[in-house]
């Protein structure tokens, strides 16, 4: 099991980003992973207390979260004989440094800039092609820093979809301890319950979640971290990725313009809650009180798109087991799920 060795989250501690690398030891030479807006927010003042700190520091301007990014990304890095990255930005800025490092086989830091699903701290990546959403294995960050006076000013949009993704971890361990009673799958009772505990923190607090309340981003990105963690202690996505993942992956396949994956994942965890025979209802009220989307018109998708990603959602990853079985669900039932749900309301 690999853990970040540092963990700050905070009003202002971008500024510890230097001293930081310096406590971790790194080499001197080191790359910037950001965006063209993410330079100007935050980007350029990690270059800053970077090279106060004594390092050479090269910013490196990404885009989309693909694979040949990521190889571009790597060249670049290569290029620049940097010995450690560290990613500015949100989850597609971070997904591709987290593997840019793996294949590098260098150290890195994730320093979120929003906060829209649980990735920030996760050894887990999402690499996008024109058809489909790939979840790979990469590698833990040594250091997290989560300036809340930064993640404040994204689209609350964004927080609310992390919040969500976090939240459907009820569903995921469900789904987990289903497999492991049917199909011996192994098991990490640890993993689970820092997965739950994330789950619960939110759900709990979420009367406290506003939009550009910075005390908000607070309660929220404390949770989203511990989930990353939960699956650095199982070894893989188990205990934050189930039957709702499933859902959230097929509506990404077959929407014509799917929603933030987060949104999806709450949508989702309300179903599956249903299946599983627990409160959905609950659920979809801290969902709700939160601001997540509900609804399928809420998530901006059509009827028809929700009802086919639940038949799909078994075929995605076949060797996941989930509530929704080996088979899946009819259309019949599918539509039926949505209708008592209320995300067909």
């Amino acid at each position: 099991m690999v853990f970040p060795r540092t963990v700050l989250a905070g009003h202002g501690v971008l500024s510890e980003l230097g001293r930081s690398c310096q406590q971790f030891d790194f080499p001197k030479q080191g790359a910037i992973v950001t965006g063209p807006k993410t330079a100007e927010m935050a980007g350029h003042a990690a270059r800053t207390t970077l090279e106060e700190a004594g390092f050479q520091v090269t910013e490196i301007i990404a885009h989309e979260a693909t694979l040949d990014e990521v190889q571009r990304v790597g060249a670049l890095a290569r290029e620049a004989k940097a010995r450690f990255l560290v990613a500015v930005g949100g989850g597609s800025k971070i997904d591709i440094a987290k593997v840019a490092a793996r294949d590098l086989d260098v150290p890195w830091v994730s320093v979120p800039t929003s906060a829209a699903h649980d990735g920030i701290s996760s050894p887990r990546a999402s690499l996008h092609d024109p058809q489909t959403v790939t979840s790979i294995s990469a590698v833990v960050p040594m250091g997290i820093l989560a300036d809340t006076s930064l993640i404040v000013q994204a689209p609350f949009r964004l927080l609310a979809s992390g919040c969500a993704d976090v939240i459907s971890n009820v569903t995921a361990v469900l789904d987990w301890k289903l497999a492991t009673r049917l199909r011996n799958e192994e098991y990490s009772s640890t993993a689970a319950t820092l997965a739950e505990y994330a789950a619960q923190e939110i759900a709990d607090h979420a009367p406290l979640i506003k939009p550009n309340l910075e005390e908000s981003v607070w309660v929220a990105i404390r949770p989203m971290i511990v989930a990353g963690i939960a699956m650095s202690v199982a070894g893989s996505s188990r205990p934050c990725s189930g039957s709702e993942h499933l859902f959230s992956h097929a509506l990404d396949r077959n929407a014509a313009r799917p929603s933030l994956h987060g949104e999806q994942c709450g949508v989702g965890s309300i179903m599956m809650m249903y299946l599983h025979g627990g409160d959905w209802k609950k659920l979809r009220t801290a969902l709700h009180t939160i601001g997540a989307p509900v609804t399928a018109r809420e998530l901006g998708v059509s009827p028809e798109e929700v009802i086919e990603a639940l038949v799909q959602a078994h075929r995605i990853r076949p060797e996941r087991y989930t509530i929704l079985g080996d088979n899946g669900l009819t259309r019949e039932a599918a539509e039926r799920l949505a209708t008592v749900t209320g995300v067909l309301g």
